[in-house]
């Protein structure tokens, strides 16, 4: 739903690999919430290569979404970039194919960003009001506690959960963001938090609870060592330069660290 100029309030980026049941399944779910929102909106499928024969693409053509393509199988991280960069949004927010989080977070997120003016906000499952680890296996939740430890001691400034599946930004920080972005895989949510970090963009965390968990494809062991790599990796590109803006943002608001906010260490 836009309107005559074709101006979007909000878009949803949904990435997804050999997704297509998951979409058809879902999809028709979130767009009857943002219909509800009276805001306009657009949901766009970002498929990372999916071999599907073009079924992702009938599936988001049926459902009225835009549909954007990897060439080939690259990474979330890539689908993601490329459908966040695509988005007409004034506000964006990417989630998982199968919208594992319920649907009121998005509006909640939508108000942190519209209203209260945060930059970026992004999804906590260690929140003390989120119910997401009690309901994932064991080996999940301590892969991602002790993934969560190094990066946030390391890496993101003291923030413990840069994993979590949904995230939210205002137009001008997304397209800032995504724009200098390189890691193609499961450590792209860690090397936003930096570069957000570095430019000092006020972070707002809320807390989640799981609506479904059906579209996971982390591998604890393989998945988690390759993004411990990717660490390096992330540091590697800062030290080169590789972060410089390329869309710079003007900071209008106070951007000095709010309460909930770390500072980056």
């Amino acid at each position: 739903m836009s309107t005559p100029d074709g101006s979007v309030k909000l878009s949803i980026v949904l990435p997804s690999y050999e997704s297509a049941a998951l979409l058809a399944k879902h999809v028709p779910v979130l767009l009857r919430y943002l219909q509800s929102l009276g805001v306009t909106h657009e949901v766009v499928i970002a498929d990372d290569g999916s071999n599907d024969g073009g079924r992702t693409a009938r599936i988001a053509d049926s459902l009225g979404c835009r549909y954007v393509r990897n060439p080939a199988n690259e990474g979330k991280g890539s689908a993601v970039r490329r459908g966040m960069l695509a988005a007409r949004g004034e506000y964006r927010i990417f989630t998982d194919c199968d919208v594992p989080y319920e649907l009121t977070t998005i509006e909640r997120f939508l108000h942190y960003l519209a209203v209260k003016e945060y930059h970026f906000v992004a999804g906590d499952r260690t929140l003390p009001e989120s119910n997401y680890f009690a309901r994932v296996p064991p080996l999940r939740r301590a892969g991602s506690h002790l993934y969560s430890f190094i990066v946030g001691r390391f890496v993101a400034g003291g923030w413990f959960d840069t994993q979590c599946g949904i995230k939210g930004f205002r137009a001008s920080v997304a397209e800032d963001l995504f724009h200098v972005a390189r890691i193609d895989r499961f450590a792209f949510d860690v090397e936003l938090f930096y570069v957000a970090l570095k430019r000092n963009y006020d972070i707002k965390r809320l807390p989640v609870r799981l609506r479904v968990q059906e579209g996971s494809s982390v591998n604890v062991l393989r998945d988690g060592a390759a993004m411990v790599r990717d660490i390096a990796v992330i540091r590697y590109h800062q030290l080169a330069g590789h972060y410089e803006p390329v869309c710079p943002v003007e900071l209008t608001i106070d951007s000095s660290p709010r309460a909930d906010t770390p500072t980056e260490k």
